[in-house]
């Protein structure tokens, strides 16, 4: 369906908010500027609490191991990702082996009885 967001297989819609939280806030870093412009600031602020927010209530129902380690594994993966397209970051091929097992290691844990 058009306009219709497909969510992460097997990523619960409060842990894919976490991730999707803590990645907007790791996207502002670059911009606060050492912490010394308010609004990106205030923004990363927001987005970071948000995630820790969203991260708690994702506890209640998938380990908090497996929560964690999803929620930082394809957070790195991603930021990786807008870090190379948004920020001009130089993207090796080591990095995308690194982020494609990081990915591999989120699959297993799912496949893994994880939920």
């Amino acid at each position: 369906m058009a306009g219709v967001r497909r969510r992460a297989p097997g990523v619960p819609p409060r842990l894919e908010a976490a991730i999707t939280a803590e990645v907007i806030g790791t996207s502002l870093l670059k911009a606060t500027d050492g912490f010394t412009r308010l609004w990106p600031t205030l923004g990363l602020a927001v987005a970071y609490l948000s995630a820790f927010g969203l991260l708690a209530l994702a506890v209640r129902d998938i380990p908090v191991g497996v929560a964690y380690a999803v929620w930082s594994g394809l957070g790195t993966a991603a930021i990786m990702a807008i870090g190379a397209v948004f920020l001009g970051e130089p993207l090796s091929g080591a990095k995308v082996v690194g982020a494609g097992l990081v990915i591999a290691g989120v699959v297993v844990l799912n496949l893994g009885g994880a939920h």
